[in-house]
Formats: structure tokens, C-alpha cells, sequence
């Protein structure tokens, strides 16, 4: 098979210059009027946006629950495949193609971008709400509060944080990076599907495409900075016995956009590598505090075992048939599935930009095994401490969860220095906020910019402002239900873009097997 990738597209061939800003017509201008209108309804209108979103949410998920389910297998099978078949061997970039990061600020960068606000908002919520069966129950319906509920629920969430969610972005990003550096196709997501459409990549088809891309990727940020606004905002409420309200975190929302907008003007140099640098920095120091501060030897102990729980119950958890805890996988998986598939067109166009140089194998062993083996050491310290807390009745989780934004502060109450450390947390929140929101106002500049790396700075920042104003609007529109607002969102718009990732799966595919074959074929001559 052999796929012909000369094309006479130009990249800023259907761009215009408005107000400074190099805008790509039309998915610029469709996107940009679909975000403000979603606003602009939610904050008129807040009761019936929530109805619309929630309505929206239970729809997608009693139609199509089965798909997120099979996507999610899918996408793993898919990664371990590429990897393991003669395609592993493509070099990002070509054969003789460098890294341009070293590998310490790449797994820094993916790390940060690919999970940041959600670990720290989760880890230790998740596994308690779990063990205790709140919200939606426990997961496979074992006994709330008994030994196989502990083992469970370390073995669930890590199943929502490990191979699946990487394995999304992996597709995504490995797409872009080899039809952007390997075929010289612009970085953007319709390139990705050139072998399929052909030409018509870079009219309408890829046009939809591309706004998708934008709407799932703006409403999937916004899901994050709204859980990122309301842990700061628990925080500060437990230190500084602030309101915890909404209108304390669309202030928070607002001021850290701001410091977005500053990062985001400095560029992927400037910015966003400094602050994921600085992130894992502070996260390896918080990590070690709660390893050594809290139950030291259940924590280590807990890497194997947490590990164990996990793969144990891979399969069992990634079944949809039959299952006793509709309820469960309905609230909690599902939902997991179409965040990570609403934040994929960002993480995945993110993670190809510092990917250059890594062979495919390389890419997809650590795309999807790095981020997992360091999301069981945090889950492990942090879900760990929190479990044997709950468990032995010590201080606030001894009764569950009673607010998910102060579980952490709340599991950092019963060791030293809480005051420091819970300062610390709310720091860690607000620059993992800011590098999600910097990130992904690079990658979104970039789509609605036909795919050029540098559009012009206010196309930046009208991104980052515009993320900050929608996760403001989902908190508001939410109200007293912000989270389930939070989520609504977050499934609503990744269940169309479900559709394009697994299409993207057959392209992928027939692009690197084309390659394979051209590759040997230039060995045997």
C-alpha cells in the first residue's frame, strides 16, 4: 500500500488577518461563536443551560455506553500493537531526527499536561469514596467497608488513571507527530486522517474535524480548571476559613487565567517547560512528604500491591455486559472516558510538538508506562494514606467524603507541618492550573491557526481567556451541582470525538504500515 502525501495545500491559504491575529476560516470563527454562545446562553440562562448539559450527559450515557467502553480497550490493544509490530521502529521526524527535549523535561511536560489538576483533586477522594461506596456505589459491587472494597478501590482508580486514559493520548498525539514530521502535513488534527480523505482533509470535512477538536478540547480543560478552582477554593477555606463559594472560585479562576495569559505570551520555551518543571518539582517533594510523614511502610508496601489490584481487575473493570454496578461505571468510568477523550485533541497535539526524535516504540512505552508506574506511587501515597485514615477512623475521612475539593487537605490534617503542606497543595493546584490552561491555549492557537506552531500572541490569549470564561460559566451555570456540570460537559461534547479517535486508529495505521513497507523496501535496495 502506498499513499501519495504530495499535496498544493498551504497552510495559510484560507487564513485571514483580523485585529493582528492569523485566524483560520472557518474553524476559528464556528469555534470562537459556539464557545461564546455557550457562554453567553449559560451565564443568561443558568437553570436550563445545567438541564441542557445533565440531559445531555444521561442521554449519551444510557445510548452509548458500550462505546466508550469498547473505544477505551481499543485504544490500548491499538497502542501495545504499533508497538510491538515492525511499525515500532519509525523514528519521529525521520530515521536521523534528534530529540529536542531531554528526557527528564519530556516526561515532566506530558506528565503535567496529560493529568496535573485531576490527580491532585482525586487521588485521595477517589479511593475513600470508593471503599465506602458513595455517589454511585462500589465498583463491581463488592461489600462497602470490607478488605476486598480497600484492595478495590486502589485496583478502580488506578484503572481510571493508568493504560486507558495514555493510551488516548498516545493515538492523538502519535498520529500528529508522524504526519507532521514524517509526511510534512500541517499540526493539526485533520492531517491525521489524510490517508482516509485525502484532499478533502483540508476542506469541510476537515474542517468539522478540527472545530470538534476545538469544542471537546475547550469544554475538557474547562472540566479541569473548574475542579482545580474548587479544590483551591477548599484549600483556602480550610487554612484561611475563606468562603468556599462559587463566586471564591471564579475568582481564583480568573486571576490564575491571568497568569495563563502571561505564561502563554512567553511561548513553550518560556513558559509552559519552566512551569512543568517547577510542578514536578514541588509534586516529588509533596510525594516524598506524604511517604515519609504518613503510614511509611503501607505506602511502599502499597506500590506492589496497588499494582497487583490494578491488573487484576483490568478485565473485569473494562466489561460493560452484564455488570452489577450500572450505576457505578456510568458515574465514574464513563465519565473518566470521555474527559480523557474531550482533553485528547490538546494532551495528544501537545505531547507530539516536544515528541520529535522518539521512535514509535520508544513514544507509546513511555507514553503509556511512565505516567502509569508514577500514577501508582502517587496513588499509592496519597489514596493510600487516605484509605488507612478512613479506616481506622483518624480525623475527617473517618466518616467519607463529605466535599471531594477537601480530601486532600483533609488527609494532610492528621500529619506535621498541615499548614505548610496544605499550602504547598493549594500552590501545586494553582500551577498545575496554569499549565493546563497554557498548554492548551497553544494547542487550540494552533488548530484554529491551520496548524501554524506560532500564531500571532492575542490569538493566544483570546484562547486562554476563553477557557478561563467557560470553566467560570460550567461553575456558575452549575450552581450548588458544579462538579456534576463539570462532568456534564466533559461527556457531552467527548462523545462525538469518540467517533474521530477511532477513525483516526484506521488512518494511523495505514500510515505507519505505508511507511514500514517504504522503509524496507529502502534497507533491501
Amino acid at each position: 500500500m502506498s499513499i501519495d502525501y504530495e499535496t498544493d495545500y498551504d497552510v495559510g491559504q484560507d487564513n485571514v488577518q483580523v485585529l493582528g491575529m492569523d485566524l483560520h476560516n472557518p474553524v476559528f470563527f464556528i469555534s470562537a461563536v459556539l464557545v461564546i454562545a455557550f457562554v453567553a446562553g449559560t451565564l443568561a440562562f443558568p437553570e436550563s443551560a445545567n438541564g441542557m448539559l445533565n440531559g445531555a450527559k444521561a442521554w449519551a450515557i444510557e445510548h452509548f455506553d458500550w462505546l466508550f467502553m469498547v473505544s477505551g480497550n481499543i485504544f490500548v490493544l491499538f497502542c501495545v500493537a504499533l508497538a510491538l509490530l515492525p511499525t515500532g521502529k519509525i523514528r519521529l521526524g525521520g530515521q536521523k531526527a534528534k530529540p529536542e527535549f531531554s528526557t527528564l523535561s519530556w516526561f515532566a511536560m506530558l506528565f503535567a499536561a496529560g493529568m496535573g489538576i485531576g490527580l491532585m483533586f482525586w487521588s485521595v477522594a477517589e479511593p475513600v469514596a470508593y471503599l465506602n461506596g458513595q455517589w454511585y456505589g462500589t465498583p463491581l459491587g463488592v461489600e462497602a467497608g470490607s478488605e476486598e472494597a480497600r484492595h478495590m478501590a486502589m485496583g478502580a482508580t488506578m484503572y481510571h488513571w493508568g493504560l486507558h486514559p495514555w493510551a488516548i493520548y498516545a493515538v492523538v498525539a502519535l498520529s500528529l507527530a508522524f504526519f507532521s514530521y514524517n509526511k510534512g502535513m500541517p499540526l493539526t488534527i485533520r492531517s491525521a486522517f489524510y490517508p482516509i480523505l485525502g484532499e478533502r482533509c483540508w476542506g469541510w470535512p476537515g474542517h468539522i474535524i478540527d472545530t470538534l477538536a476545538v469544542v471537546a478540547t475547550i469544554f475538557g480543560l474547562a472540566t479541569s480548571l473548574g475542579l482545580g478552582a474548587q479544590q483551591a477554593s477548599g484549600g483556602l477555606h480550610f487554612l484561611f476559613d475563606t468562603p468556599n463559594a462559587i463566586n471564591v472560585q471564579i475568582a481564583i479562576i480568573f486571576g490564575v487565567t491571568a497568569v495563563a495569559v502571561i505564561s502563554v505570551m512567553r511561548g513553550l520555551d518560556g513558559g509552559v517547560k519552566i512551569l512543568s518543571n517547577i510542578n514536578m518539582t514541588l509534586a516529588l517533594f509533596l510525594l516524598f512528604f506524604v511517604i515519609i510523614a504518613g503510614p511509611t511502610l503501607l505506602i511502599i508496601t502499597g506500590f506492589g500491591t496497588t499494582a497487583v489490584d490494578y491488573l487484576s481487575n483490568i478485565v473485569p473493570l473494562s466489561n460493560w455486559i452484564g455488570r452489577e454496578d450500572d450505576a457505578w461505571f456510568h458515574g465514574w468510568t464513563v465519565f473518566y472516558w470521555a474527559w480523557w477523550i474531550s482533553w485528547s485533541p490538546f494532551v495528544g497535539m501537545f505531547i507530539a510538538r516536544i515528541s520529535k526524535g522518539r521512535t514509535v516504540r520508544e513514544f507509546i512505552t513511555a507514553v503509556l508506562l511512565v505516567p502509569t508506574i508514577i500514577t501508582i506511587i502517587w496513588m499509592s501515597a496519597f489514596g493510600g494514606s487516605g484509605l488507612n485514615q478512613a479506616i481506622n477512623g483518624v480525623g475527617e475521612l473517618a466518616g467519607g467524603i463529605s466535599d471531594a475539593s477537601l480530601a486532600l487537605f483533609q488527609m494532610l490534617e492528621n500529619m506535621p507541618f498541615t499548614s505548610i503542606m496544605s499550602f504547598l497543595g493549594i500552590v501545586l493546584v494553582l500551577v498545575f492550573f496554569v499549565t493546563s490552561s497554557d498548554s492548551g491555549s497553544l494547542v487550540i492557537d494552533s488548530i484554529t491557526a491551520g496548524g501554524k506552531l506560532d500564531a500571532p500572541v492575542p490569538q493566544r490569549v483570546f484562547w486562554a481567556v476563553m477557557e478561563g470564561v467557560i470553566a467560570g460559566a460550567l461553575l456558575y451555570g452549575g450552581g450548588k451541582e458544579a462538579l456534576k456540570a463539570l462532568q456534564s460537559g466533559a461527556v457531552a461534547t467527548g462523545l462525538p470525538f469518540t467517533f474521530v479517535l477511532l477513525l483516526m486508529c484506521v488512518s494511523l495505521y495505514m500510515g505507519l504500515s505505508a511507511e514500514s513497507k517504504r522503509l524496507k523496501a529502502l534497507k533491501t535496495a
